[in-house]
């Protein structure tokens, strides 16, 4: 039995990583700077609409197994709603419930026409087939089918979810439309309705931002060095593409852990060999790191692009960069933020740094719509115009008013949220 001093450090620890008490804590303190109306604040604080629903599925072995499923719709003040699915064994409602608030936050940030929404399904899609998924998914679809839509709630991918998956999402909404409806989701493949430069645009949006940020210490891509928890693709693309630009990674890490070179790591041979084998063991001329070792090495910038509540008040001490680029969701803990902020460290807060790929999705939705598609280039220089102009208002924002830029960040969407919603009224 726990004694009652590692019980209440439990419940502190539980507290701390709560993904909605993380971003409730934000959004009570930019609310409050702010001075909010408090109607306002009574209506933005809550999600609109969650929905529980249970999913059978008949398995390979014929018998039927009940999964249960989430979908969180958050916020239309600014237009439909917009979030990713995931699937995972530890998907929880309080999890979908920050999730859905934090792309409400996002999307007013980097000023795109949406609110936010989240979705999940409890389940380890690593131990089901490629027909128990598909199956899982179109029965999880049919259940979403009078909520969802493009001018309602337009999913896409997220954790251990990808283009296939919305594929047969896409195509269960058409079949009960009784016409193709491509604009229902987004991270499409391309054949589908896909935007080009959707797979790369989280991982382009970071070095984006990252690009903009280093200039406030005068700093240059080859004298920065980097370091990068997650190889997927947001970690994975990011590394390659700052890799790509002149930037020094020494740093890299997947689920089971990382590889860290002083000199620099060469980035696409070691995401070949990570895919050749699964894991970054045996790569050359590399000393193996865990992933909590990863995220203290002295760095210039530490970007944190794996799962939520990495960075928290019992390492954040320990941490040794100069920028910190958040591309995972909620890497770090509300808990650290005034431990981080008293070491000076620029954070590049989730809700923009990680805001490309919301941002292109934006992009793939126009271009169903429209029935007109764009070059890679004309995305990725479009993404890149509205990722500077957002990283440009944050600092603004920031500066303006005093405060640090997570701060800055939440002042800044819940302000563009509040004022669509005041305009719009509260219909009562």
């Amino acid at each position: 039995m726990a004694t009652p001093m590692v019980e209440d450090k439990l419940v502190l620890e539980s507290a701390e990583t709560n993904p909605f008490e993380a971003m409730m804590a934000r959004f009570d303190r930019a609310a409050k700077l702010l001075n909010l109306n408090p109607d306002l604040y009574a209506v933005m604080r809550v999600p609109n609409r969650e929905l529980k629903v249970y999913i059978p599925v008949r398995m390979d072995s014929g018998r039927i197994q009940v999964f249960e499923g989430y979908r969180v719709q958050h916020n239309f003040a600014r237009g439909p709603a917009k979030g990713g699915i995931r699937y995972s064994p530890d998907v929880t409602i309080e999890e979908v419930r920050a999730l859905a608030a934090w792309m409400t936050w996002k999307c007013a940030v980097v000023n795109v026409p949406f609110g936010g929404a989240k979705g999940g399904v409890v389940c380890d899609p690593w131990q089901m087939s490629q027909g128990e998924l598909e199956r899982m998914t179109r029965r999880y679809a049919s259940e979403l089918i009078d909520i969802i839509g493009p001018e309602k709630d337009v999913p896409a991918p997220d954790m251990n979810t990808n283009e296939q998956t919305m594929a047969w999402i896409m195509d269960t909404y058409s079949m009960h439309a009784r016409h193709t409806v491509n604009a229902v989701v987004t991270g499409k493949p391309v054949d589908l309705g896909g935007s080009k430069g959707r797979r790369e645009a989280t991982g382009r949006g970071i070095l984006f931002v990252v690009n903009e940020a280093i200039k406030r210490f005068k700093m240059t891509p080859p004298t920065t060095r980097v370091v990068v928890q997650g190889s997927g693709n947001v970690g994975g693309i990011g590394a390659q593409l700052m890799h790509e630009a002149g930037y020094k990674v020494i740093a890299i890490s997947d689920v089971y852990g990382g590889i860290h070179s002083p000199d620099g790591i060469d980035i696409p041979a070691a995401l070949e060999h990570l895919k050749a084998t699964r894991s970054f063991e045996e790569f050359p001329g590399v000393e193996s790191v865990s992933n909590s070792e990863l995220l203290e090495l002295e760095c210039d910038v530490l970007v944190p692009a794996a799962t939520e509540n990495q960075i928290r008040s019992d390492n954040a001490e320990r941490i040794k960069c100069k920028v910190l680029a958040e591309g995972a969701n909620g890497p770090t803990t509300a808990a650290a933020d005034a431990i981080l902020h008293r070491k000076g460290i620029f954070v590049i807060p989730d809700i923009l740094a990680n805001a490309g790929g919301v941002t292109v999705s934006y992009f793939e939705w126009v271009q169903d719509r429209m029935g007109y598609f764009w070059k890679e280039d004309v995305v990725n220089e479009r993404l890149q115009d509205i990722m500077v102009a957002s990283f440009n208002d944050l600092v603004k924002y920031a500066d303006t008013h005093n405060v640090d830029t997570r701060t800055a960040a939440y002042m800044l969407a819940i302000d563009r949220v509040a004022y669509d919603t005041r305009m719009r009224g509260i219909y009562a």
